[in-house]
């Protein structure tokens, strides 16, 4: 498929966090870009005011005529829209081209020099570290992030096309359509099991796409995958290692070893352990594209995150609200020791929303075992996304697992009391489904009251 013959690119599920990112971009390259969502939300505000028209009911007669020439129109869609969705179906099969998400990444990015970022945890923010980097480097770049960046208020950073950053997902096997240069893995924690079916399957989809690289690409690794690269970690013998770690005015200051050479006093204003060696990767790969140590430091130092990604909602003295996106109970366990880290003697308020019936099944015990960790833990329904309830899969049931004695499910109506019940100097909300709406309930109610 030749993009450049592609005038008109519609896109159905326009909303999702990836979709959005490609609908910027084919935007911002002068083609003309439509869409459906289920829902309006502060993504779609933001497209719509680019002036890409999006509706949200599943009707042919909703889409604009000029999308409906087949010859000249491209349709992206997401896995997660249903097998019968009426427009998807129609696209298919009126002899449209109609390809995945992860197709036309592949596509966009194939003729660049692209550096893909793998890996069950971390990806999101790893990605959006390592654009920032190369931004700062005046490297021409477009990074495809899987969330909005506080440094650019976007998932898209547009500064040329030579070189791509993208985020490459496991889920649906979505990277194996990629080509990368560089590509990275940080993790192959067992997730997607409603996909993979087991651990095992998982590994050799991470290995398949190692299988993409260019000829005379670099695969980086973490350290003790058992995968064969130029390995990172933190204060162990990799070929890029973190050292001399110190806390200063709640930033991080370390030295990189590199397999030619210490950069000495990087700082990084992310909390937690993770981070850092999420900030490890992304400077790794910059280096051994060829960015100046100067340029990086600076780069790294300015680096504000990712929204959801342990983001600050209130900061004083007496009360602290903090939001992050984990899903998993690595993830959980995490940002309970970045929250450790950089508040050890004060009183921890937990609120979680599981995502997925079938995740929450499969990992129930490393779950109820990561949540137990925190002083206080509330406990929503479990948020089903693309999924229908499976029997005995309950947030009661996650419930009766946790070890801690001050836990409780509750519903989003009597969230904001349940919080105000704590005396809990920290409160933390995590989850991937719609708990990110109750964000903006909790700062204003708490923003008052502090």
């Amino acid at each position: 498929m030749n993009l450049n013959t592609i005038h008109n690119v519609y896109f159905i599920g326009i909303g999702g966090i990836g979709m959005s990112a490609i609908a910027r971009y084919f935007h911002a390259n002068n083609k003309r870009v439509a869409g459906y969502d289920k829902t309006q939300t502060e993504i779609t505000k933001g497209l719509v005011e680019l002036g890409i028209a999006i509706h949200f009911d599943d009707s042919i007669g909703s889409i604009n005529e000029v999308f409906l020439n087949a010859e000249n129109t491209l349709v992206v869609y997401t896995p997660a829209v249903p097998k019968d969705h009426l427009e998807l179906n129609y696209f298919k099969n009126n002899g449209y081209n109609v390809v995945k998400r992860s197709q036309i990444l592949g596509l966009i990015t194939e003729h660049t020099f692209c550096l893909a970022v793998a890996g069950t945890h971390g990806k999101t923010t790893t990605t959006s570290i390592l654009g920032h980097l190369m931004n700062a480097c005046h490297v021409p770049l477009t990074a495809f992030l899987g969330g909005i960046s506080e440094n650019y208020n976007s998932n898209l950073i547009l500064n040329g096309t030579e070189v791509s950053v993208v985020e490459a997902d496991e889920f649906d096997r979505s990277f194996l359509t990629l080509s990368p240069d560089f590509a990275c893995i940080t993790s192959m924690d067992a997730d997607h099991l409603d996909i993979y079916g087991d651990a095992e399957e998982l590994k050799k989809s991470f290995i398949a796409f190692t299988e993409r690289l260019k000829p005379n690409g670099k695969l980086f690794v973490k350290n003790g995958l058992g995968l064969e690269g130029i390995t990172y970690g933190i204060e162990d013998d990799s070929d890029y290692t973190i050292q001399n770690i110190k806390i200063i005015n709640g930033a991080y200051i370390f030295d990189v070893k590199t397999p030619k050479d210490i950069i000495e006093n990087l700082e990084f204003n992310l909390p937690g352990r993770h981070n850092l060696s999420n900030a490890l990767i992304a400077l790794a790969m910059a280096v051994e594209y060829g960015c100046s140590y100067q340029q990086l430091a600076e780069g790294l130092a300015s680096y504000k995150g990712v929204q959801r990604r342990f983001t600050y909602q209130i900061k004083t003295n007496d009360f602290v609200f903090i939001d992050d996106y984990a899903h998993h109970p690595q993830e959980i366990c995490a940002v309970h020791q970045a929250v450790r880290e950089m508040y050890p003697t004060k009183k921890v308020l937990a609120i979680f929303q599981p995502h997925l019936f079938s995740r929450t099944r499969d990992f129930i015990d490393d779950f109820a075992e990561s949540l137990s960790k925190f002083d206080e833990l509330l406990l929503l329904d479990i948020y089903p996304a693309r999924e229908l309830p499976i029997e005995g899969v309950t947030s009661s049931w996650l419930l009766g697992k946790i070890n801690n004695e001050n836990k409780q499910l509750v519903s989003k109506e009597n969230l904001l009391k349940a919080i105000h019940d704590s005396d809990a100097q920290v409160v933390l909300t995590i989850g991937a489904g719609d708990i990110g709406a109750e964000v903006k309930r909790i700062k204003k109610e708490f923003s008052i009251a502090n």
